[in-house]
């Protein structure tokens, strides 16, 4: 069982920065692809940034050159730099931690509670 929680979330103007982490306990989190995703009200669930257990990193089109994923395994977080903060990022972010073990096979799928993130003048 893998707990993930989110931290870093707030209230920034159009064009600053945030750093969310999502630290995990439990288990060792580089075992898993790890992704961070948002909800805006009214929208569904979006895939905003994903690294791999291998290390490799993706991104939404939406976020590509702002944000950066990247994750410390020895404090055990993933985070998500974001910079140039426009009102559209404004979203609950949550993070994901998903991997499918051979044997079973199974679906290991784990989210945290999520951190809101308001960008706003």
């Amino acid at each position: 069982q893998v707990q993930l929680v989110e931290s870093g979330g707030g209230l920034v103007q159009p064009g600053g920065s945030l750093r969310l982490s999502c630290a995990a306990t439990g288990s060792t989190i580089s075992m898993y692809n790890t992704g961070w995703y948002r909800q805006a009200p009214g929208k569904q669930r979006e895939l905003v940034a994903i690294i791999t257990s291998g290390g490799s990193t993706n991104y939404a089109d939406s976020v590509k050159g702002r944000f950066t994923i990247s994750r410390d395994n020895a404090e055990n977080t993933v985070y998500l730099q974001m910079n140039a903060l426009n009102p559209e990022d404004t979203a609950v972010y949550y993070c994901n931690a998903r991997r499918i073990a051979v044997v079973g096979p199974r679906l290991y799928d784990y989210w945290g509670q999520g951190t809101q993130v308001t960008v706003s003048s």
